[in-house]
């Protein structure tokens, strides 16, 4: 049983992490950014270093009192509040933003966990390499949280998830112990792989303190388009063959319905439609290298390909950088855009084979409408590695939060479309609380074992992030 902190072990903590270490509880540490859910906290600890985070974890532990890691307050599951239970300890790992060390001849950086995903890549860039994590939210996100998530994004077609991007950890265990894994070896066969057991965890097995991060060479040439598709099935093939035709240099490869595109132009006026015919689906596709002209002719051969065949309809190449920036811009506002037009929405954030991707959208459109008239399907996201943010919309007129109330139900239906497909119900933003039940429902049953396994042999007393992921015991 897991208890509410007392004055004793807040004096304790206080004491752990000096005066700048701790503040009382604000907003900014307990509000879920969809409002989903509303956390709660006895203190929230800011330690300036891993020692001060074991400390602490020390104190929690001894007092069988939840600890809640928070990085930098993005996710969008629920994985960084807690709404429920005994009063919890919230550790916020925003004032740990070193950068320890860049290697470059290693290809390599190491970096503490509330250093933000912006600032990563700044400071590789510095070196003149790339950090290859990139999503709207990379100036606020950490480090430490992408990789408790196992965040993709917009590039993860090319050079993969979070933790394809990380080579070692230092983690604090939930004894307080300190493991200090930051290795920038990309071969180490000595046991276990420790690291891809606390990568997407969400805080639940222990802390994670600082990385060992993968970095590659700068893009020196880049080559985007936005087109127009007949169908999603034609998204695909397209995609195979721009692959094909520059060699695997595509990093961006994002499929969207016309209907997202509607709302992000309602939402801001001043942006410009990114091609001139209006269809039903879009693409929008960026191919990085060296070699400007040949990422050119892949991409502009393709299309013209399409072009001749009716497969694509229209297309619009980036002239300039400024372009280019247009284009991104147009994807990466959706999800915001889509509460100011399409207002309230239930969300998916799921995976499946790039090939099922046209069924699942044909499959799902009718199942939801059907389930609830006038729903509006709004999907987009990263085709490019099967990842689609499966977004509806409500009724036009229609009442919010009747709407709202269906968020189990339609999961359901959808979710279970996935399952039918091989796909998962959680693609890049973990599991948190919010679809903690969905997991128990559509999960693996060995695999759920395996994990409740994990849970109990790491952290006995449940104090790591209780309710997220697995239902606490």
């Amino acid at each position: 049983m897991l208890n509410d902190p007392n004055d004793a072990l807040l004096t304790a903590l206080k004491s752990a992490v000096g005066d700048a270490g701790w503040i009382e509880p604000s907003d900014k540490y307990l509000t879920e950014q969809r409002d989903l859910y509303q956390g709660r906290a006895a203190i929230v600890l800011r330690p300036a270093s891993t020692q001060e985070v074991a400390a602490c974890v020390r104190l929690c532990a001894e007092a069988k009192v939840a600890i809640v890691p928070w990085g930098g307050g993005t996710g969008l599951v629920g994985g960084q509040v807690m709404p429920e239970g005994p009063v919890p300890v919230v550790l916020a790992l925003d004032r740990m933003r070193a950068v320890r060390e860049v290697i470059p001849q290693e290809s390599a950086m190491i970096v503490e966990a509330g250093l933000p995903v912006q600032a990563a890549q700044e400071a590789a860039a510095t070196h003149d390499k790339l950090f290859p994590l990139s999503y709207a939210s990379e100036g606020t996100a950490s480090i430490g949280g992408g990789l408790s998530a196992n965040s993709g994004g917009l590039i993860a077609v090319r050079y993969g998830v979070a933790r394809d991007m990380c080579l070692g950890l230092e983690v604090v265990t939930p004894q307080g112990e300190i493991w200090d894994g930051l290795s920038t070896l990309r071969k180490d066969n000595t046991g276990y792989d420790l690291r891809d057991l606390y990568i997407g965890a969400e805080g639940t097995l222990g802390v994670i303190c600082a990385a060992s991060l993968k970095l590659v060479p700068r893009p020196t040439a880049k080559s985007t388009a936005f087109a127009v598709v007949r169908s999603p099935q034609d998204a695909v093939d397209l995609l195979d063959a721009v692959q094909t035709a520059s060699g695997g240099a595509v990093a961006t490869f994002e499929l969207m319905a016309r209907l997202s595109i509607d709302f992000v132009l309602a939402a801001h006026p001043d942006y410009r439609d990114p091609v001139g015919t209006v269809g039903e689906w879009y693409i929008l596709a960026e191919l990085w290298g060296s070699d400007e002209g040949a990422l050119d002719e892949a991409v502009q051969g393709c299309l013209a390909k399409g072009l001749q065949s009716g497969t694509v309809i229209d297309a619009n190449l980036a002239m300039n950088e400024g372009q280019r920036a247009e284009f991104r811009t147009i994807r990466e506002a959706m999800s915001d855009a889509q509460k100011v037009g399409g207002g309230a929405s239930i969300k998916h954030d799921i995976s499946l084979p790039i090939g099922r991707v046209p069924e699942f959208l044909e499959v799902a459109g009718k199942a939801v409408t059907d389930a609830v008239a006038g729903a509006r399907p709004c999907p987009f996201g990263h085709l490019g590695d099967g990842n689609i943010h499966y977004n509806i919309s409500q009724p036009v007129g229609g009442d919010a939060a009747a709407f709202l109330d269906r968020w189990a139900e339609v999961n359901g239906i959808v979710h279970e479309i996935v399952k039918t497909m091989n796909g998962s119900i959680s693609a890049e933003h973990g599991i948190g609380r919010l679809k903690r039940d969905e997991l128990a429902i559509h999960g693996d049953s060995v695999k759920l074992g395996l994990l409740r396994r994990i849970k109990q042999a790491l952290d006995p007393d449940g104090i790591m992030n209780p309710g997220a992921v697995l239902q606490s015991n």
